[in-house]
């Protein structure tokens, strides 16, 4: 039992790691041929990135091999292989909440990761990377790759989701992490500046949260920062030209460092 489970997370860590290795790697290459010279100076970074990233692929690959074991072998978890053993309309159903649910607990333990004294501890090691670029999705400190680690297992327990449907959340898990820090837009103008850009998270908004560190503090929807005051809007890419754009007002931002009242006292939960 103990050599299976413990092959299993052998696999599963060389799994997590490789797709970070050619996701990244692929997303860098686009980079190289969309702006040629636009990590030229940030070699040294980089490594420490893959470093980092690959260290966390053996913290996400764990729990994850293990309950994909328990899966196989004795029935663990609610995810099922018969796509009618459920209503069709709960496969996308179930990929929303997912979604949903990671999106608040990574917005909850963001906000705690920019603690002084968390963000010394842990989450430094992230915004070490200035800017990031398509290799720092996964460039977490221990402590914050454990907190990024147990959401997908834990859910797989308390939610039914079909396996395909799991693998979407997943494959929208990794894009979104790589995209939202490779330095660039993919996405176009219509969708990032239009209805549906005012709730998703794309580039340009992650990208103010590296720059001004206490704002935008989402992973997938912008939901839960404007509904505590914490979206500074769209960020400008340091290769862009022109002056930075101005936060709109109703961003609930009140200055650079992107402090809400609640900040400022110490609570919030930033």
């Amino acid at each position: 039992m103990f050599l299976a489970l413990g092959l299993a997370a052998l696999l599963m860590t060389a799994i997590v790691g490789v797709r970070y290795l050619l996701v990244s790697g692929g997303f860098a290459w686009a980079t190289q041929v969309r702006h040629p010279g636009l990590y030229a100076t940030q070699r040294r970074q980089i490594v420490r990135e893959i470093g980092w990233s690959l260290a966390s692929a053996a913290i996400y690959g764990v729990p994850a091999g293990i309950v994909a074991w328990g899966w196989r072998t004795h029935g663990w978890t609610q995810v099922y292989t018969d796509l009618h053993a459920r209503p069709l309309w709960w496969w996308p159903l179930s990929i929303l909440i997912f979604l949903l649910a990671h999106d608040c607990w990574f917005y909850w333990t963001h906000r705690w990761m920019h603690r002084p004294r968390a963000f010394r501890l842990a989450h430094a090691v992230h915004h070490a990377s200035r800017p990031p670029t398509a290799w720092a999705a996964m460039s977490f400190h221990p402590i914050e790759a454990l907190t990024g680690a147990v959401v997908i297992p834990a859910l797989v327990f308390l939610v039914p989701i079909h396996v395909s449907a799991l693998g979407v959340v997943l494959a929208v898990m990794t894009l979104m992490g790589v995209t939202n820090h490779m330095g660039w837009e993919m996405f176009p103008r219509s969708l990032v500046h239009g209805p549906a850009g005012r709730w998703l998270i794309t580039a340009s908004h992650h990208e103010r949260h590296h720059r001004d560190y206490r704002c935008n503090y989402g992973l997938y929807f912008r939901l839960w920062d404007r509904l505590c005051g914490t979206d500074a809007g769209l960020g400008r890419f340091a290769h862009d030209a022109g002056p930075h754009p101005a936060r709109p007002a109703r961003d609930g931002i009140a200055d650079r460092r992107g402090l809400t009242g609640a900040d400022r006292s110490g609570g919030g939960g930033a």
